[in-house]
């Protein structure tokens, strides 16, 4: 047929007839970045073919990206996607072919005919959830998943569109960076921590999508993305018109903090639990029409995205403030027995022989190893989700689980002491901060600073609502959602100063652990993405030590030496293609680039004198040598989404989705031993976020997701 005319956003001359040997027969839908065609090969096969806008063939970055979402396609092709069938990022238009996949996407079905009654609900939520198990079991985050994206097939649910970054067309931004998605279908931490979104920010829009297939809105909804950014951070979802059955369901996988939602699999189980889940009727969607203005198989998007920023001065309003301000002195005992309830659901933490045995319940038993060291685990008495999340302070292990933190000795495992908290605890460990141990818990209860020798209350606070909250030296940072900065006295409770940071609208904080004089350190990016200004705070005052900017997109990973190391991200969001080593003494940068960008490495890296670890998402631990400037070796260890490796000098060690801790030579880049899995019985998921391992004495230890903490002697890892 002769070719169209493009009459999108970005008109164009006369599209191809060809792309490579599919001959383009009409056009399914067109949005920012291409057009979607469906397009027959040689032989007669029908296929959806996306060719790129000529605006942006034009343009090496976009191209680069475009590549990276070719990539991710091809990664993620199976039975719940739309299988790449062939693709040429290196073509004066680039395009990709599709297998075409007959059906309406979701948003169409919804607005053609209404919300979905209960069965096809159910039905809509078990293949999605399949999907996205599938698509995090290869280390792929869709980030984008919504209405338009979700294809209505015979045989269920398909997700497309992997393009998981738009170019210059971004309607809003943010001085953390580029947040980039669909407002609606966005999950709280795409807006506050940018730089930790993870597979649980799927399962958050997945909830999102069940409202809308249910009621033909989205569960927060406003005409303006800047309400819908508060809306979806501080307020609660709107479930109204959601059946009865799917509402608790729907309402987990919508909770703020992504380790209090459901995985995929759990998702499956629950789904399974309800007869009418797995009935055989199926779903047969109205035959797709022609429509100009929707997206297709290879993934045009309708309506541009948006990079929002999650808040300033344009926010329609303030958080709500807690009322009044409560310090109070608590004795030994008070807390404890008010938490007595929840302690008993929690369960108490019991020592086991580490490879095996049936010794009873609560009996300490270890296993020798190298250097009289005796091997160990401890396991959880009671049924209950999340990995420990530790830290080594006060000669213990301090660890946290949802609804309980507590410490372990870390000679043989047994526990210390216990205490129950309000809120489900975030995904980072409690730290010793003045002398007392501080739980970090959600940020909507009370802080709490805890006697790190019995776990005993020593002061409890209510706060203003915040949305950050760091543990820098001697000081917590809450950071509010206006930009307002908090700074609070850890061995007290007491506020010691509030005032904004100059240079950034809402800083976030990261900092490192043994630093001399801990600093915390904020970034915000341009507009463009091409340049990052680096702050560092005094957390005692408040007061900014230095500040700089630096060439790219970058995010700080570790000191050593007075010196701070940054990760340079690339086109596509998270993947490192870079490392800086900063000196604020002198000024001095050195910049290394890697040979092959490391794939969603940004919150996956450790760094130990001159040296940086990178994890990738798909298995790639790379060692990058800032002395020498170069790369220094790469293993491929296929292990899908591994934790922050970190080092001794002579190791490297990384903890993997399934509990095992592996060993590699920090010379040579060879793994040198592993532990056994730790699965339990759901060894099925993939946990939300995985600790990094722990170094002490010469000794390493983890968590695993069936709730056990191990240690294991470091100096052996081939005797594991």
């Amino acid at each position: 047929m002769a070719p169209q005319r493009d009459a999108g956003a970005d008109a164009e001359a006369e599209l191809p007839e060809y792309a490579g040997h599919y001959r383009l027969e009409s056009r399914l839908g067109s949005g920012g970045m291409g057009v979607v065609h469906l397009a027959r090969s040689t032989s007669g096969m029908r296929v959806a073919v996306k060719v790129v806008h000529a605006t942006y063939a034009r343009d090496p970055e976009f191209r680069g990206r475009f590549r990276q979402e070719v990539a991710a396609a091809r990664r993620v092709s199976g039975a719940f996607t739309a299988p790449v069938v062939d693709a040429d990022p290196e073509a004066g238009r680039p395009w990709m072919a599709t297998l075409f996949i007959p059906g309406p996407t979701l948003s169409e079905q919804v607005k053609r005919n209404g919300p979905m009654d209960e069965p096809q609900l159910r039905r809509l939520m078990a293949g999605l959830a399949e999907a996205l198990r599938d698509i995090h079991r290869v280390g792929v985050v869709h980030r984008d998943l919504k209405p338009s994206n979700v294809l209505l097939a015979e045989d269920g649910p398909k997700v497309i569109d992997f393009g998981i970054s738009r170019p210059k067309d971004s309607e809003l931004r943010t001085e953390t960076g580029k947040l980039i998605g669909t407002p609606p279908y966005m999950a709280p931490e795409q807006f506050r921590r940018p730089r930790e979104v993870g597979p649980a920010a799927d399962v958050f829009t997945l909830g999102s999508l069940m409202v809308h297939a249910a009621t033909g809105r989205g569960p927060f909804d406003s005409d303006s993305p800047y309400v819908v950014a508060y809306q979806v951070v501080h307020d609660e979802p709107d479930l109204t018109g959601v059946p009865d059955s799917l509402a608790p369901l729907v309402l987990r996988c919508l909770a703020k903090e992504p380790e209090d939602r459901p995985t995929p699999d759990e998702l499956m189980r629950e789904l399974r639990s309800v007869a009418a889940a797995y009935d055989t009727q199926v779903f047969i969607p109205a035959p797709r029409t022609e429509r100009a203005e929707t997206p297709a198989e290879a993934g045009a998007e309708p309506a541009p995205r948006a990079s929002v920023e999650p808040s300033g001065p344009s926010e329609p309003s303030e958080p709500s403030e807690r009322s009044g301000r409560v310090l109070r002195r608590l004795g030994k005992r008070s807390a404890l027995v008010a938490g007595a309830v929840g302690l008993a659901v929690v369960g108490s933490l019991v020592a086991v022989q580490a490879f095996g045995g049936s010794e009873p319940a609560g009996t300490p038993t270890a296993q020798s190893a190298p250097g009289g060291f005796g091997a160990w685990e401890a396991v959880p008495a009671a049924q209950g989700g999340g990995m420990p999340q530790c830290s080594y302070a006060a000669r213990r292990l301090l660890c946290a689980r949802p609804g309980v933190v507590f410490a372990l000795d870390p000679a043989d495992g047994s526990t210390l002491w216990r205490h129950p908290v309000e809120e489900t605890v975030r995904s980072e460990p409690p730290v010793v901060s003045g002398g007392l141990v501080q739980p970090e818990v959600g940020l909507l209860g009370p802080l709490e600073a805890l006697d790190p020798a019995t776990g005993e209350p020593e002061w409890q606070e209510d706060m203003p609502a915040y949305d950050g909250l760091r543990t820098v030296g001697d000081m917590l940072l809450l950071t509010r959602a206006d930009g307002m900065v908090t700074g609070v006295d850890s061995s007290s409770g007491r506020t010691r100063w509030a005032h904004r940071i100059p240079g950034q609208a809402v800083p976030y904080f990261t900092s490192f652990a043994g630093e001399r004089h801990p600093a915390a350190y904020a970034t915000s990016q341009s507009a463009d993405g091409r340049r990052t200004h680096v702050t560092a705070v005094d957390p005692a005052g408040g007061d900014v030590r230095w500040d700089t900017e630096l060439a790219g997109a970058l995010t700080p990973v570790g000191t050593a030496d007075g010196s701070v190391f940054l990760v340079v991200e690339g086109a596509t969001y998270g993947d490192v293609t870079a490392v800086v080593r900063y000196t604020p003494a002198t000024g001095a940068t050195r910049r290394v680039t890697l040979p092959i960008p490391v794939e969603q490495a940004s919150a996956s890296a450790g760094v130990r004198g001159d040296t940086v670890y990178l994890m990738g998402a798909g298995g790639s631990l790379v060692a990058v040598d800032m002395a020498a400037e170069k790369q220094a070796w790469r293993l491929e260890t296929g292990v899908s989404r591994g934790s922050a490796p970190v080092s001794d000098g002579r190791h490297v060690y990384v903890t993997a989705p399934d509990g095992r801790l592996l060993g590699v030579d920090a010379r040579k880049g060879k793994l040198l031993g592993q532990t056994r899995p730790r699965l339990g019985a759901d060894s099925d998921t993939v946990p939300a976020s995985l600790p990094a391992p722990l170094l002490a004495g010469g000794h390493v230890y983890a968590g695993a997701p069936d709730g056990t903490v191990f240690g294991v002697a470091g100096r052996d890892p081939g005797g594991w």
